[in-house]
């Protein structure tokens, strides 16, 4: 049965008390929890998003929001994050602010309006991704940098690293790879945009930014703001291990981003520029 220590090594996961049917009978056991809560995120001491998010990295997801938002492109931008000590929200540690360097211009009423269309879907279709262009330039197709054994092979390493998954079920997960397959980087959320915003703002911190020869693994589906996310951090190629939307294949393609999806075993669909997978036989 998992102890209060367990609990306590792990922010991201809580024990509770479930009646569960096992073969006939009611029997009451323990049963590990995914830990959701609000994180508010401020720029020169306002509010700017608040997100339910897994606690733990709030850092790294701070500057991956503010990454895909085009606040920021690299570490340069920041000069500290820190949690509030002040009143309520020192005791919680779910507010968090961001100081940005002087030569940093940010509008943060555009901001907020952004953040809130972007997060009740204001925003669609064809308007979407041209908003997004105006931020972000599209990627230069570079070819066979990644082989499919690579690619079959990122599930496996995935899943052996999700940690808190394997303990609650309940958790998305957004993992980082090289051009060879190799692990780099994992983060776990119940929100799936914010793994992804946690393991760029991982790369950011560490100057690891542009992210052109990486492949970002997604344990769910693929959907237009994920692929908004890879491509502020520079990411060549997206993998889901469900589908992607309509929109997240055509925001692909006109943006030089391959997008792999139902990456499940030995099998994938390739939904635009396959020339960046060497040994695709067509």
């Amino acid at each position: 049965m998992p102890t209060a220590e367990h609990r306590e090594a792990d922010p991201r996961a809580t024990v509770t008390g479930v009646l569960r049917w096992k073969q006939g009978a009611t029997v009451e056991e323990p049963d590990w929890l995914a830990c959701e809560e609000p994180l508010e995120i401020r720029i020169k001491g306002e509010s700017v998003a608040i997100t339910m998010r897994t606690p733990g990295h709030d850092e790294e997801l701070a500057l991956g929001f503010l990454l895909s938002e085009g606040v920021i492109t690299g570490a340069g931008d920041v000069l500290e994050v820190a949690h509030c000590q002040q009143g309520e929200a020192a005791l919680h540690g779910n507010v968090l602010n961001v100081f940005l360097s002087p030569h940093v211009e940010v509008d943060l009423t555009k901001l907020k309006r952004n953040v809130y269309a972007s997060s009740s879907c204001g925003l669609c279709g064809k308007a979407s991704i041209e908003s997004v262009q105006c931020l972000f330039e599209p990627l230069t197709v570079r070819e066979r940098l990644i082989s499919v054994e690579s690619v079959v092979s990122m599930p496996g390493q995935m899943r052996e690293v999700q940690q808190t998954f394997e303990k609650t079920g309940g958790l998305h997960a957004a993992c980082l790879f090289d051009a060879d397959g190799n692990f780099l980087a994992l983060r776990e959320d119940v929100g799936r945009h914010n793994a992804v915003d946690k393991v760029l703002g991982h790369e950011l911190a560490s100057g690891r930014l542009p992210l052109e020869e990486c492949a970002l693994m997604v344990s769910g589906r693929a959907s237009f703001e994920i692929l908004q996310k890879a491509l502020a951090g520079r990411v060549g190629m997206i993998c889901a291990v469900s589908a992607p939307s309509s929109l997240a294949v055509e925001f692909a393609r006109e943006n030089g981003q391959t997008l792999v999806g139902f990456l499940r075993g030995d099998t994938f669909n390739v939904y635009s520029h396959p020339e960046r997978i060497a040994g695709l036989v067509r």
